[in-house]
């Protein structure tokens, strides 16, 4: 059974393909396996013992790997933290966690991660100085059952959030979404995204482990140092951002990377392998489920009626869709709040009682809005705290998204209500090459008028959206750059629809 770290990285001490490639080191799976046990155990004769919270703040490389790995398998708790947060987040997540050891680079990019006073906190180690233990301690027996990491998340405002995940339910969440996602051992996975983050420690890592495929990542993307990287290492599976890969594509001018399959991002993807808009599944998760819990082949076409969705939740989840304000449960075809129980799961969130986090009969409520068709499909609306009201009627931040998404021309979109007075405008923060009145004209085209932005945010590129320590969009900073007078403010027509 694979259902530990420690169980996993034994059932592949005999593979000496690569597991984890970064553009100056590689790691064998055998090489991983032997170099994890000995730092395993000199974790312990240092007195990190099992059920002791790691945390563990560096770039993604392939130390990042090892140190995780190796704090895992001998029964520690991983405490990944963002390479984001500033001195005062770091506090407080530490504190959050109970963490008493802290492995941190000293810098990175910029910043430095000095903490406050942090109660349970006992020692901080560099990277260096924990790859260096050795030991002759065995490791104590890790069950499924025993805790493996907190994450932290949080939603668009609000504080950050710890949570549980055990071997067990994090290995199983991420197994069932294999299939979807198309990952196998012959998979060259290129992936960016940061480690603390689940897409970077479970969709990524943990994904090409239990997969036996070659994981690819570097700290800090560049153009010019992907595309090497891409050609390098013949990367199969393109499974970075999609404002990424339109910057790869541009940077290409027409060239391909003969290497990529189907399934990687498809602008980078010859015209040939790329599938008609709307007919591949978007994957549906979030850090309580560990990644995605619902999705559907990633080289396969929806079928015709499920087009938009997010294909079916995985085995091991059960879902439901309840009234917001009620919840009760409601009918095939009707929105409302998306509810998901199971195995894979959460195991919990840090300083917050069972009776807090789920509904009497286990369901976890996830904010976030969708329905099910009468076909079992799970199609996503967007999120219920981020719904606003303008002119008495409910504006979902996702919905308005999607739909600016499919304007050709805009790259990316962010939505968000700006406040005037005791009432609401619609704002958008657009990444694409039109202008504010050809945004509003087009969008007139896919959204019902009282949805239509009324302020607009023209930006360049991705990296000027704010976003928060654990990487999702600060709504709030959003709001303000919105409403500072640098967003475009337009007209709203006479004529609204309720």
């Amino acid at each position: 059974m694979t259902d530990t770290i420690d169980a996993l990285l034994r059932s592949r001490s005999a593979d000496h393909r690569p597991m984890v490639i970064d553009p100056d080191t590689r790691i064998s799976y055998a090489e991983l396996e032997s170099s994890t046990a000995e730092l395993a155990s000199g974790l312990l004769d240092a007195g990190i013992g099992k059920g002791t919270r790691v945390g563990l703040i560096m770039e993604n490389c392939t130390d990042w790997v090892r140190i995780a790995l190796a704090v895992t398998r001998m029964g520690a708790v991983l405490v990944p933290l963002s390479t984001l947060l500033t001195a005062p987040e770091l506090t407080a997540q530490l504190r959050t966690a109970s963490v008493a050891h802290l492995i941190a680079v000293p810098e990175f990019r910029g910043r430095r991660y000095t903490p406050g006073p942090v109660p349970s906190l006992r020692r901080i180690w560099t990277p260096d100085e924990i790859l260096a233990l050795r030991g002759d301690a065995p490791s104590p027996p890790v069950r499924p059952a025993d805790p493996l990491v907190i994450m932290f998340t949080s939603g668009s405002s609000g504080a950050p959030k710890g949570v549980l995940h055990c071997h067990g339910n994090a290995l199983a969440a991420t197994g069932s979404g294999l299939a979807a996602r198309g990952v196998t051992q012959d998979s060259r996975m290129y992936l960016p995204l940061p480690f603390f983050w689940v897409g970077g420690f479970g969709t990524g890592i943990l994904t090409a482990l239990l997969a036996g495929a070659t994981l690819v990542t570097e700290p800090i993307p560049s153009p010019q140092s992907t595309l090497a990287l891409l050609r390098r290492e013949r990367v199969t599976l393109f499974r970075g951002w999609p404002d990424q890969a339109a910057a790869l594509a541009r940077h290409l001018g027409g060239q391909t990377l003969p290497d990529l399959q189907v399934g990687s991002l498809e602008a980078l993807l010859p015209a040939d392998l790329r599938s008609a808009p709307g007919t591949r599944a978007a994957l549906l998760g979030m850090t309580e489920s560990f990644g995605p819990y619902s999705g559907y082949p990633a080289d396969r076409d929806l079928p015709e009626s499920a087009r938009g969705s997010c294909g079916k939740p995985f085995a091991g989840i059960d879902v439901r869709i309840v009234d917001v304000d009620t919840g009760r449960p409601v009918s095939a075809g009707q929105i409302g709040q998306i509810q998901i129980r199971g195995r894979h799961i959460l195991r919990g969130i840090c300083r917050r009682s069972r009776e807090e986090i789920f509904t009497p009969d286990g369901f976890y409520p996830t904010g976030d809005l969708g329905y099910l068709d009468p076909a079992g499909f799970l199609f996503y609306r967007g999120r219920s705290d981020d719904m606003f009201k303008v002119s008495g009627a409910g504006v979902y931040p996702g919905e308005v998204e999607r739909a600016l998404r499919t304007i050709p021309g805009v790259r990316a979109a962010f939505v968000t209500n700006v406040p005037l007075g005791e009432h609401n405008q619609v704002g958008a923060a657009v990444v694409g090459t039109l202008s504010a009145d050809e945004l509003r004209t087009a969008a007139r085209t896919v959204l019902s008028a009282f949805k239509v932005p009324t302020r607009w945010l023209l930006l360049d590129d991705e990296e000027a959206v704010p976003l928060g320590a654990t990487g999702k969009v600060d709504k709030n900073a959003l709001r303000a750059m919105l409403g500072s007078g640098r967003g475009v403010p337009m007209a709203r027509d006479a004529t609204t629809e309720p």
